[in-house]
């Protein structure tokens, strides 16, 4: 008969040895911000249409390219021609994670329908109430995220 004692001793020591077999939960994290079962960048949105049409849109894995570790969907072969011609301009700030949150020291999730381009750059937020708080302090807030990019992701 195993005692309690044996019990959690060998279950601890199988988890000990499970750790390295685990997914990288403890690692940093990845540069884009993607959704767990994703490897979309903004969230499967087309980057460029914020900026052409003022306007969150829908990619289509039709018009699609690999960048900086992320998928990234277009609604047209138009608006992928711009993205590969200039992807640094249309990528979101701060990988897409929540551009308030980056600006606190931390992460979270950025939503592609709360969004906001500022000087030519495009920025995500968690939520439409973060969405507010972004934009009455947009400017101090962006100068906090960058300075706290990339080292939130550690």
């Amino acid at each position: 008969m195993i005692t309690r004692k044996k019990y959690f001793s060998r279950l601890v020591a199988a988890l000990l040895l499970a750790l390295p077999l685990a997914p990288d939960a403890f690692a940093a994290k990845d540069p884009v911000y993607t959704a767990f079962f994703s490897n979309e960048g903004a969230g499967g949105y087309d980057v460029t249409a914020y900026f052409s049409e003022n306007n969150a849109v829908k990619g289509s894995k039709d018009f699609s390219t690999e960048y900086n570790g992320a998928e990234w969907l277009f609604a047209s072969q138009e608006n992928l021609d711009k993205f590969l011609a200039d992807p640094e301009q249309y990528v979101p700030q701060y990988g897409g994670y929540c551009a308030w949150a980056v600006a606190q020291g931390d992460t979270a999730k950025g939503d592609p329908e709360q969004w906001t381009v500022h000087n030519g750059k495009l920025y995500l937020n968690y939520n439409a109430e973060i969405q507010e708080k972004w934009t009455a302090d947009r400017d101090q807030l962006i100068q906090a995220a960058d300075g706290h990019w990339p080292t939130v992701l550690d």
